[in-house]
């Protein structure tokens, strides 16, 4: 597996625990032009991985436990957003204005899944709150693609024109990235190093990340896959997001298993946030970068008032680089990157068969912040990581080495990889988790609860 070697190099591991990881083939899955079952193996591995470890440090095992990557748990936990089942209703993933769209010199993708992103897009084409998507696509066809692009950006909005490889390549946001490792890790400081509450390795099953605490200030997927992971592995998960912002009830549904979900104003009560921030051990971000500077959330100033933080952050383009601060989606950063012209063609984009930037990256995100608690146990510091979706598309377009697709049973679909569970949501069919290592859990402990149903305080 030389691409989990890759991802877990790139979280910090200790080449020698690689060998603890073995994978079940299985023919038939993922199946793209690029590899993305390789990038899918890579990342729930490396997070698997990190969970091991951990847990072995904490039960003062005297070797860290065997970690099993299968394909069809993988292939299933990628697609979980539409796997997902309320009520026997499968949800509808995009919205109508969410799609590709023809323009004057080619294609444009454009994200209006939420209310204001739609209403931001129609605002930047002149068009009225109500305008068909007839409309939409007449409006379109009059303009560029890098002309409906900045339009839309300027408003706030979400379209990016599709670019071919190598266009990308030539563009300064390429440059940035390619020059950033895959998964950014510093220290923030010399905070003493963190004291770990032993766990009782006759206790099953071993829950590594048992007694952290995780503030969750993310949306839309590879935070909410992270910290679903870290919630499965034993971790106080609170998600909290602005009252005027309410989440998408699927994709809530879909993303929260073990959470719990509040709602909070940090224009109006900091002092509430301040108080979950006093005994926090992990703050994770993933709103676009610098967007919650002004509330005192930049890393830094996180660890200023929490000293042994962790702080995670992801973002689509990266927090560097002239599309720094635009907000992002994994369909779009696809399409930027060259991804939709490589599954398709410049005449008929494409994409690749699950959302993998996003569910990738959110695993790998989760592996790191594992690996920065681990390391937090041997030596001082808040910790700071960071990923970018636009760097994991880099991964996998130039640096990922397919692996022979030989060996294994074929794959005959998710049903082997999916439950169902009584929630107050109804009842959800959904896939399980991925991350597998012996004596792990094999699901979470609570469902998803209504959003923003929660108190704004730790359990």
């Amino acid at each position: 597996m030389t691409s989990l070697n890759t991802a877990w190099h790139a979280v910090g591991g200790d080449p020698a625990l690689a060998s603890r990881a073995s994978s079940v083939v299985r023919r038939g899955v993922l199946e793209a032009r690029l590899p993305v079952r390789e990038l899918a193996r890579a990342c729930v591995g490396a997070c698997a991985l990190a969970a091991a470890e951990l847990g072995a440090r904490r039960a003062g095992l005297a070797e860290v436990p065997a970690v099993g990557v299968d394909d069809g748990a993988v292939t299933a936990a990628f697609h979980s957003e539409r796997l997902l089942q309320v009520d026997r209703r499968t949800p509808v993933s995009f919205a109508p204005l969410s799609r590709f769209w023809r323009t004057a010199d080619g294609w444009v993708r454009t994200h209006a899944n939420y209310p204001h992103h739609r209403a931001r897009l129609l605002g930047a084409l002149g068009l009225p709150a109500d305008a068909s998507a007839d409309e939409v696509a007449r409006r379109l066809t009059e303009r560029s693609a890098l002309e409906v692009e900045e339009t839309v950006y300027r408003a706030g909005g979400l379209a990016v024109a599709l670019r071919a490889p190598k266009e990308w390549a030539a563009h300064e946001q390429a440059a940035e990235v390619a020059a950033r490792p895959l998964v950014e890790r510093e220290r923030l400081d010399s905070a003493h190093a963190r004291v770990l509450l032993p766990l009782d390795p006759a206790t099953a099953p071993l829950l590594p990340a048992a007694g952290l605490r995780v503030l969750d200030l993310t949306r839309v997927l590879a935070g909410p896959v992270a910290t679903r992971t870290l919630a499965l592995l034993g971790a106080d998960v609170l998600r909290m997001d602005a009252p005027q912002l309410p989440e998408l009830a699927d994709q809530h549904a879909d993303t929260d298993f073990g959470k719990r979900s509040a709602t909070l104003d940090l224009t109006t009560d900091r002092d509430a946030f301040e108080e979950l921030l006093a005994s926090a051990d992990v703050v994770v971000t993933g709103y676009r970068p610098g967007a919650l500077d002004r509330f005192g959330l930049s890393p830094e100033a996180l660890a200023e008032r929490r000293p042994g933080l962790v702080v995670a952050q992801v973002s689509a383009w990266g927090a560097y680089g002239p599309w720094g601060g635009r907000r992002g989606f994994d369909s779009l950063v696809q399409v930027a990157s060259g991804i939709a012209v490589t599954e398709g063609s410049a005449d008929q984009p494409g994409a690749l068969p699950a959302q993998a930037l996003d569910h990738g990256t959110g695993y790998l995100l989760a592996a790191a912040v594992l690996r920065a608690v681990t390391e937090q146990s041997y030596a001082s510091g808040s910790r700071l990581v960071r990923l970018a979706l636009a760097r994991t598309a880099r991964w996998l377009t130039d640096e990922i080495r397919p692996e022979p697709a030989t060996g294994g049973a074929a794959y005959e679909g998710p049903d082997a990889w999916l439950a169902e569970t009584d929630s107050p949501l109804g009842r959800l069919r959904h896939a399980l988790p991925p991350v597998s290592f012996a004596g792990g859990p094999a699901g979470w402990a609570r469902p998803p609860a209504p959003w923003g149903s929660d108190p704004a305080r730790w359990a």
